[in-house]
């Protein structure tokens, strides 16, 4: 199994930043300043095909942000935050800690950019809080992470989020496997949330500009049909409502005719 570790974790300068990198497309969408031209044009031109991007990628963190309190208002004081992109407040560890102080949080995304960020921002967030680096297309090779463990009990109940970061994972890289393998490891009572942009809506134009535009950057965009979104929950039963557009989720009742041309779905399952 190949190993996601490099020699100086610490150390962005052996990234191309004429590479697009989708974390810090993401961090583009939400108005951050963490990203370099050649993310910004890659995001203009999905812009161009779905102007109201920035308020689906803002609709997705709040997303985030309200699975987690469900999570914390139902026990879970441990979260695994898989693919976290660049730090945007409110984080995982912040919202957590509002609803179960003392909850632990790790951070993990395979952009060591994003992970230098992580630990900045955690320098001043105490114990029970870790960024590391790791690519969730290998699995156990964050699972048997020290750093992980020192924080994470797989013994008791794990919130594993999985936000907008599962469509970054092609097809040949079986990303059901990886939610799989935190659904094995983690016990009953255990909570999933997973979000994900969806074919079935989005309009093809759509779908075509950004999948051409995201093939530039260092991860492909690739859209699935809800029947496959559904797949990623097996072995947990889905909470209500459901899985919905991200902002529907426990959160506004828009009209179905205000849907917009890109479909982001989200969800949150308990393991029973």
């Amino acid at each position: 199994m190949m190993s996601w570790s490099i020699t100086n974790p610490d150390e962005p300068s052996n990234i191309d930043v004429t590479v697009p990198s989708p974390a810090r497309i993401y961090d583009y969408y939400l108005g951050g300043k963490e990203n370099f031209a050649a993310d910004r044009q890659v995001a203009e031109e999905a812009l161009s095909v779905v102007p109201h991007g920035r308020r689906v990628a803002l609709a997705n963190r709040k997303f985030l942000v309200r699975a987690v309190k469900y999570m914390a208002r139902n026990g879970v004081d441990q979260f695994i935050d898989l693919g976290t992109g660049i730090p945007t407040s409110p984080n995982v560890h912040e919202v957590a800690r509002s609803a179960m102080p003392g909850a632990r949080v790790v951070y993990v995304d395979n952009d060591p950019i994003v992970t230098v960020h992580s630990r900045a921002l955690l320098a001043g967030a105490g114990s029970g809080v870790a960024a590391i680096r790791g690519d969730i297309r290998y699995p156990l090779n964050i699972i048997r992470n020290s750093a992980l463990r020192q924080i994470i009990d797989f013994g008791r109940p794990v919130g594993i989020l999985f936000v907008a970061v599962l469509h970054f994972i092609a097809d040949s890289d079986n990303p059901y496997l990886a939610v799989t393998a935190f659904r094995d490891q983690v016990p009953p009572g255990s909570f999933l949330a997973v979000s994900h942009i969806s074919r079935d809506g989005t309009a093809p134009d759509a779908i075509s500009t950004i999948e051409r535009v995201y093939a530039r950057a260092s991860a492909p965009a690739v859209f699935r049909g809800r029947d496959e979104i559904s797949k990623f929950f097996a072995g947990f039963g889905l909470v209500k409502p459901g899985l919905v557009e991200v902002d529907q989720w426990r959160g506004n009742n828009r009209k179905p005719e205000d849907l917009p041309a890109l479909r982001f779905l989200g969800g949150v399952g308990r393991k029973p």
